[in-house]
């Protein structure tokens, strides 16, 4: 695939390329792509820290003063252009965290430490900086990302394009998020960078528990290559018992059954609860992980992993005081034995020890024990929807909503004015666009579905009233109208 030329297209790469790009994948799959440069003693180490960095701006019809025919610019750009309203005075330092990675690793590097970042980049910021001509923040990450003598330090996540919510996105729609993520990064970064994601980071950390969209969410991850999802602590259940994970630093098997009888599983990596922009900002996992020690794992020893992930840009915190603790930690860290790793490699040494992955034990999706306690894997849609019923009448907690980072938002109530419009944008992509098999080259195609994609962002359904339904709803309007003329 051809990387992006400086002159800027309106609708960017996430459509055309599926077949070379599943190509690409199957040959790569199986091989390790951190192992060999890794330069760790996995043997050694008695623990380890792996960060991960989480950035992102929606798109918005905000390019112009009327609603209804504004311009879709990043929101990036709107704070840029508008510093003296609430917060938007940050957007310069934000474009500078979008950057600044690149630059940290190359110097790290020439000093002769180890750092390791994890980033994980929506499609929608990808778009809007390069919209921005914020070229030189795509040439820093590309030399950490893709130079031989930096790239061990980098391992990038796979994520929806849109930024959208798992346990209420359709999941058709959820496959269409993650294939247009993967073109749009290889677009950018190259097919081999490509090859070498192969961890998952969902938004807001919402990982589905009704059986059945879970099931489709692991299905989807694994067929489009990905080796492990990152998973919120308290999203996850023990199938034994319902209880959390015994020992959360450690790799987990992520299980998840749908009512037809089905199984799909791919491997979990936990973040563990708490504060998370505090966190990583203060390298808090570096810190926790030099007080473990190595545990009894599958008949061997293996080293703890401490994981988290935050927003890299938000908050003072991570603006400010992340970068200089980040070079302190890395300085530390570096030859001793508790390392900086990022998930893959640690993974890659795990399995390199002797390791298998069925040795890892399982987990589900939060409160699917109470499901599978009344209901036989088998029986089918309809039944299960009964049992889940039953289940909500006896107890007000119990939901398939979904978990996320925190357990106090739910993706679905209090939406309603904007889950009816994106639903009806579902349903028409699917009659005008999946039915009639309409080409992905076509560009009308690729149209319909950058509006589809950009109008699940999560940031529509997170603020829940004021601009913010505004935008979601006009975007939701304009991809009526594309699917309904042009199709």
């Amino acid at each position: 695939m051809s990387q992006p030329s400086a002159a800027f297209e309106e609708f960017p790469p996430i459509c055309g390329s599926e077949d070379q790009i599943e190509g690409a994948l199957r040959e790569s799959a199986g091989n390790t792509v951190f192992l060999r440069e890794s330069g760790v003693d996995f043997g050694r180490i008695k623990s380890a820290a792996a960060i991960a960095l989480h950035m992102h701006q929606p798109l918005i019809p905000a390019g112009g003063g009327d609603l209804r025919t504004a311009a879709i610019i990043s929101n990036l750009k709107y704070m840029l252009d508008n510093q003296g309203i609430g917060d938007n005075h940050n957007a310069p330092a934000f474009i500078q965290c979008y950057k600044r990675m690149g630059d940290f690793i190359v110097r790290l590097l020439d000093e002769g430490r180890q750092p390791r970042v994890m980033l994980e980049y929506s499609g929608t910021l990808f778009h809007g900086l390069r919209q921005m001509g914020l070229n030189d923040v795509f040439d820093s990450l590309k030399k950490a990302t893709c130079d031989p003598g930096c790239r061990r330090a980098v391992e990038w996540l796979g994520a929806p394009w849109g930024h959208a919510v798992a346990p209420s996105t359709p999941v058709l729609d959820y496959r269409l998020h993650v294939k247009s993520w993967q073109q749009h990064f290889a677009a950018i970064f190259g097919i081999e960078a490509l090859q070498r994601v192969r961890g998952f980071s969902p938004s807001e950390m919402a990982l589905p528990n009704h059986p059945d969209v879970a099931y489709e969410f692991v299905k989807t991850l694994k067929d489009s290559g990905f080796q492990w999802v990152l998973v919120q602590e308290h999203t996850v259940e023990r199938p034994e018992d319902g209880h959390g994970p015994r020992h959360k630093h450690l790799p987990h098997r992520l299980v998840c059954r749908n009512s037809r009888g089905e199984s799909a599983s791919i491997i979990a990596v936990i973040k563990t609860q708490g504060s998370d922009t505090k966190l990583v900002g203060q390298m808090q996992p570096y810190y926790e992980a030099k007080g473990l020690q190595r545990l009894e794992f599958a008949g061997r020893t293996a080293p703890p992993l401490v994981t988290q992930i935050a927003d890299g840009e938000n908050g003072g915190v991570m603006m400010n005081e992340f970068p200089p603790k980040y070079f302190e930690a890395v300085r530390e860290a570096s030859g001793s034995e508790t390392p900086l790793l990022n998930a893959t490699e640690y993974l890659e040494h795990l399995f390199a020890s002797g390791v298998r992955e069925e040795d890892l034990p399982a987990l589900q999706p939060l409160m699917q024990k109470r499901i599978w306690d009344r209901f036989r894997s088998g029986d089918g849609p309809e039944k299960l929807e009964n049992t889940i019923e039953r289940l909500k009448k006896e107890d007000s907690r119990f939901h398939m909503e979904g978990g996320s980072w925190t357990n106090n938002i739910s993706w679905v109530r209090g939406y309603e004015n904007m889950l009816g419009p994106m639903e009806k944008v579902s349903s028409l992509f699917y009659e005008k666009v999946v039915k009639p098999d309409v080409s992905s080259r076509e560009p009308r195609y690729r149209n319909a579905l950058y509006h589809l994609l950009m109008s699940q962002t999560s940031c529509y359904r997170y603020w829940g009233q004021g601009a913010w339904v505004d935008y979601g709803n006009e975007i939701c309007r304009r991809a009526t109208d594309i699917l309904t003329h042009d199709f």
